[in-house]
């Protein structure tokens, strides 16, 4: 069993304050910051892992990123994956989901004969939960996301549930078929000092626009139909006050400043061993 799993390289948590906008660009300027995997990509990698157990085969990650995201394709495979390719191209850069989406579909078919496709439902930094269901489509193959549950029937079929909206639904999905998986689909295994040693030997191909069957115009920012109108870092503001007077005088204070910023309270008096005499509650 062939299976290839998505990666996006997302901002370290620990450098979020480093993150700015560029006012010009409407976008996020990530130069000069760490790159993790995904987090719930892992739960992709750690999925196809599984089944290649199960059935044997190769699992190859794929990324499309800048040139620094070799380091992270090398995470990828100290954890266990057999190849990996990096998308990384100029002419790539700017790309919304439905580029980016379009992007991984050309180097999906330049790899070929997959049975099994495995995204991260999300990523961490954009959150549009849109790349796994658009790549299916450009792939024109079965596709289901936010994927919990699952378990191989045979090497032609997988028993998947998905979450939905107040529960949740199964499914019988035939192969080839691409899963945009959730963190509660399984617990990535953590990376050995010898899948490090091993990772420096496996392969990264590079692949650019010259080396794909695309078409320009569904490049990039040129092939982005999104556009952000406006995008800037919220200027907050916090002060702090010490209320004084009677325990009641300080709750109806609070009380009336929530009702004044439009938020609904409703006040009950009763009668309690906390404070003497009774008081609000």
């Amino acid at each position: 069993m062939n299976i290839i799993v998505c990666i996006k390289p997302v901002p370290d948590p620990q450098y979020y304050d480093k993150v700015s906008i560029d006012p010009a660009t409407k976008r996020i300027t990530r130069e000069g910051i760490p790159t993790i995997i995904n987090p719930v990509d892992k739960n992709g990698i750690e999925a196809a892992l599984q089944l290649k157990k199960t059935y044997g085969g190769k699992v190859t990650v794929i990324t499309m990123a800048p040139p620094n995201a070799v380091e992270n394709l090398r995470e990828a495979l100290a954890m266990g994956a057999d190849e990996a390719v990096l998308l990384s191209d100029r002419a790539f850069g700017g790309a919304d989901t439905l580029a980016t989406s379009y992007t991984l579909a050309k180097g999906i078919e330049k790899i070929g004969d997959y049975d099994v496709i495995f995204c991260g439902a999300e990523s961490a930094d954009g959150a549009t939960a849109q790349v796994a269901s658009q790549l299916g489509e450009w792939l024109t193959i079965p596709h289901l996301w936010n994927v919990f549950s699952l378990e191989p029937q045979d090497d032609k079929a997988l028993h998947v549930k998905t979450k939905v909206e107040n529960g949740s639904m199964e499914w019988a999905v035939k192969l080839p078929c691409l899963l945009g998986v959730a963190r509660e689909l399984n617990k990535p295994r953590f990376i050995s000092a010898m899948g490090i040693i091993k990772a420096k030997n496996k392969p990264i191909a590079i692949w650019g626009k010259a080396d794909l069957a695309v078409e320009d115009e569904r490049l990039g920012l040129t092939g982005s139909p999104t556009k952000a109108g406006e995008i800037f870092t919220p200027d907050l503001k916090r002060k702090g006050e010490i209320l004084t007077g009677t325990i009641e005088e300080m709750v109806d204070t609070v009380i009336e400043r929530l009702r004044t910023a439009g938020i609904n309270v409703q006040a009950t008096t009763n009668a309690c061993d906390c404070c003497e005499g009774g008081g609000q509650k």
